[in-house]
């Protein structure tokens, strides 16, 4: 039995994702897509995963859309062409406030650069490159040209987005698109030390900073103050908040259940 096109694995409360078409260049067909959303669903429903790792088997992140299977690489859904849903996968907006780290391993294009823009933290391989080429096949870059502003400069996402080039790991990181590279070798043992360093906070604390951080850019200021209030509030009913004092009383780290 072959293995899935994307595979989900679990250790301790860190998640990883791996796009698992190494033959292709993890580039996206319609099997890909039925195994990432199933996996990014997964992720969001395991009360045990508080973390996620998304990267890339083989020497490729993603390649994006499969040119020669593309069928159902975006998803398939019943209904007519104009009803068609659009927000459904990871990278279109499927809402996770689970922190999510990229870890890109090579060439990371198209789909997988909007994945990664999805995430709240990307490192980057040495030998990883980025790019959105679809304008040169006569194609419009719609959900990257959306989420490629708010990482860097106009003027940066758009020559990404309008001439197809492609960048490498360094300058990538030079215009804030990385968030830090390492070396090849060392790229997933520095995913999952981040990992765990983000696993150390009461996990739905975590998540409610991770949503307001993000949600807040969005809102105007009185309304995100009084909605994070709200939130506060909420997380503060939590058993994790009781675990947090009986901690600090008893002198011990806390034993966090994500509830």
């Amino acid at each position: 039995m072959s293995e899935p096109a994307a595979t989900y694995t679990r250790d301790g409360h860190v998640a990883t994702i791996t796009y698992n078409r190494p033959d292709a260049l993890n580039a996206v067909n319609g099997e890909m897509r039925e195994a990432l959303d199933a996996a990014w669903t997964r992720f969001r429903e395991d009360d045990d995963a508080w973390v996620g790792i998304v990267t890339g088997a083989g020497r490729a992140f993603c390649a994006g859309a499969d040119l020669k299977d593309g069928k159902g690489s975006t998803g398939t859904w019943p209904g007519s062409f104009w009803e068609w849903p659009t927000i459904t996968t990871f990278e279109s907006g499927m809402e996770i406030w689970k922190p999510t780290i990229a870890a890109v391993n090579g060439p990371c294009i198209g789909y997988g650069l909007t994945a990664v823009l999805a995430c709240d933290f990307v490192l980057a391989s040495d030998r990883a490159t980025f790019a959105y080429p679809e304008v040169r096949i006569g194609v419009a870059t719609i959900v990257g040209a959306l989420r490629l502003p708010a990482h860097v400069a106009m003027p940066d996402a758009l020559e990404l987005l309008l001439t197809g080039d492609s960048i490498d790991a360094a300058h990538a990181h030079e215009i804030g698109l990385v968030w830090r590279v390492h070396d090849h070798a060392a790229l997933l043992s520095e995913a999952h030390r981040l990992a765990t360093r983000l696993c150390q906070g009461a996990p739905l604390a975590v998540r409610a900073t991770n949503e307001m951080a993000h949600r807040g850019q969005r809102l105007p200021w009185t309304d995100a103050v009084r909605m994070g209030e709200a939130m506060r509030r909420v997380v503060a009913q939590s058993e994790d908040t009781v675990e947090a004092g009986r901690a600090r009383a008893e002198g011990r780290d806390p034993d966090w259940r994500a509830r």
